[in-house]
């Protein structure tokens, strides 16, 4: 059986692919994803070399396997928003994200450990976000979560309640799409289905 690892310390990027059949193990890799941000020009181009750079790191460390990494950031007027710094910074987001529309873009990058390849591509998902209250703001910011994800906002979480819709692929916002994952995994010659863990469908 080929062994999994998924480059990403995201709760919900694990639960996502355990659910899906999969059973990763997991290996963050500690990329410093700040000292990374100044170094390019736009929103995709950088998560996409953030997921690359995750991989790369944890492939490093092994000699056999395929490991999964992702990077999300928000795209709002053509800059990237990651994690905000600061329950200030969280608060000041959503007062600016509220009543308009962004996209979630997540890098995603696999490689075949043993065979040294590699695939890559960017997900993008067009999120509706609602118009919370300036009081829904601070209660959901002083709940924690917007600290804790990308772009300031869940779907599965609280923050679900002030998302209006998406266009796309919503485990995309989630931070990992099974559909794009597929695609880079039958680049790579693996089929997705040789991989679900056995008793995943009972």
């Amino acid at each position: 059986m080929t062994e999994i690892v998924l480059a990403s310390a995201s709760p919900a990027r694990l639960a996502l692919l355990r659910s899906a059949g999969l059973d990763p193990k997991v290996i963050v890799s500690n990329v410093d994803e700040e000292a990374m941000s100044a170094s390019y020009d736009s929103p995709a181009a950088l998560c996409l070399a953030l997921a690359r750079a995750k991989a790369s790191v944890v492939a490093e460390r092994l000699t056999a396997g395929l490991v999964i990494g992702c990077d999300s950031v928000l795209e709002l007027d053509g800059r990237a928003y990651g994690k905000p710094g600061s329950p200030e910074e969280a608060v000041a987001r959503w007062r600016s994200m509220r009543g308009r529309t962004g996209r979630l873009l997540t890098g995603h990058c696999v490689i075949d450990v043993a065979r040294g390849a590699e695939a890559s591509e960017v997900g993008s998902t067009v999120v509706r976000f609602g118009t919370p209250t300036d009081e829904e703001i601070a209660a959901y910011v002083a709940a924690g979560e917007p600290l804790r994800v990308a772009g300031a906002f869940t779907l599965d979480g609280l923050g679900g309640w002030f998302v209006e819709g998406i266009e796309g692929d919503h485990g995309n916002v989630l931070g990992i799409s099974l559909p794009l994952v597929r695609r880079l995994l039958a680049e790579l010659g693996v089929t997705v289905t040789s991989l679900w863990k056995q008793g995943s469908l009972s």
